[in-house]
């Protein structure tokens, strides 16, 4: 048995599989907040827990909002940010007493719908959320491709290709640069540009229905979003040639994205045809956690 940890902000989830990826069992805790010690004594009491409603858990997957730098060997770039400048990987190991694979919560997304989601089959997938902000993963040939730098995927810090009028100068992102695709791409990045343009405060949910119910400033905002997805998707084409794009995180429950933005990506890709896929996550919410446990595939030791 493989056991996945997703550590959120706000709780921790956790999953065991078998062989064949079918779930054997499944927690969620409420993660520690600011207490770096706390965060590995509950994910310990998680694996205690999860081998207790299963069998013994040989191996251990654990996706985090940040990553490990090649550099030094501890956590940069994360979230949770009290588990930066940490071993964590090696000390979740030590006090797990066995081994400990560690990925970007995007990359598990990715991994998981390339494994048996939404993606399955497809050599080269590269998953995107679509959230409270913006990440990305790539998986290739069946696993996550990290980088030299462990930042491979990270899409949401580049900036939105072919800006119009509308698009400049963008807003500050808290990376410390300006006009990112995480500032429109973001569920917070779509209220704003509402708001910036029309006054109204109002959700992306709210901006949705709205525009499906004929309201034109609404429906100005998402078309406005719907353009700028399709050039940030288009650009990762141009670059990776993807066979599948998944989407991922609250954003992607709407329906019109899979309608509206695959016609607009022949303007921007670089071929006479596009075969890549725009396709919806078929895990939702459980991919994290399914991703993790498929850092450690079947035959792993």
């Amino acid at each position: 048995m493989r056991a996945g940890i997703d550590l959120g902000g706000t709780k921790i989830e956790g999953i065991v599989l078998d062989t064949a990826g079918t779930e054997i069992a499944r927690r969620r805790i409420a993660a520690p907040r600011g207490d770096y010690m706390a965060t590995i004594s509950a994910i310990h009491g998680l694996i205690a827990d999860l081998e207790a409603d299963s069998s013994a858990i040989s191996h251990v997957g654990v996706g985090i909002p940040g990553t490990i730098s090649p550099a030094t060997g501890l956590v940069k770039n994360a979230n949770s940010t009290w588990l930066i400048g940490h071993p964590f990987d090696k000390d979740l190991q030590t006090v797990l007493g066995r081994p400990v694979r560690l990925a970007n919560d995007a990359n598990c997304f990715a991994l998981s719908e390339a494994a048996d989601g939404a993606a399955a089959g497809a050599a080269s997938v590269f998953g995107v959320i679509l959230g409270t902000g913006t990440g990305g993963g790539l998986v290739l040939d069946g696993r996550p491709l990290t980088g030299i730098n462990a930042i491979a995927g990270e899409w949401g810090h580049n900036p939105l290709p072919w800006p119009d009028d509308d698009d400049t100068p963008g807003a500050p992102c808290y990376c410390g640069l300006t006009g990112c695709i995480e500032t429109f791409l973001s569920g917070p990045g779509l209220a704003r540009d509402h708001r910036t343009v029309t006054g109204e405060d109002l959700s992306p949910p709210d901006i949705a229905v709205r525009a499906a119910n004929g309201d034109t400033d609404a429906e100005a905002t998402m078309a406005r979003y719907e353009s700028r997805l399709a050039r940030a998707l288009a650009s990762v084409i141009n670059v990776v040639d993807p066979e599948v794009i998944v989407l991922g995180g609250g954003l992607s429950n709407l329906d019109r994205l899979y309608h509206n933005v695959p016609g607009q990506l022949d303007r921007w890709v670089f071929s006479d045809t596009v075969a890549t896929r725009l396709v919806q996550n078929r895990h939702g919410d459980a991919s994290g956690v399914r991703g993790a446990a498929w850092l450690w595939p079947p035959g792993s030791d």
